[in-house]
């Protein structure tokens, strides 16, 4: 059985799978979302220092930061490996 991974920029992976929702930062709800999770320490920031232009959340409760647009992990997620970008290449334009 293998697990398959999504890139989700600046050469950060997350299982496919395991991803419920993916959101935009900018909504009331999912800004609390974020505080709360950050509270009792269920955030992972895959930003690399960047702004966050995308929030999944985990089927384990966990909340993912995360770089690139929503759209655009979208679109990896239901494409498959074969449609992203080489790691090297910078998500930036994203």
């Amino acid at each position: 059985m293998s697990t398959e991974l999504v890139h989700v920029g600046f050469g950060s992976m997350l299982a496919a799978g395991r991803i419920v929702a993916i959101a935009s930062p900018g909504a009331a709800p999912i800004k609390r979302l974020v505080q709360e999770r950050k509270a009792v320490g269920q955030i992972i920031d895959l930003t690399g220092g960047r702004r966050t232009k995308a929030v999944l959340v985990l089927d384990s409760g966990h909340v993912a930061l995360a770089a690139i647009a929503p759209g655009t992990i979208a679109r990896r997620v239901s494409s498959g490996p074969a449609a992203w970008p080489a790691l090297a290449d910078d998500d930036a334009s994203d």
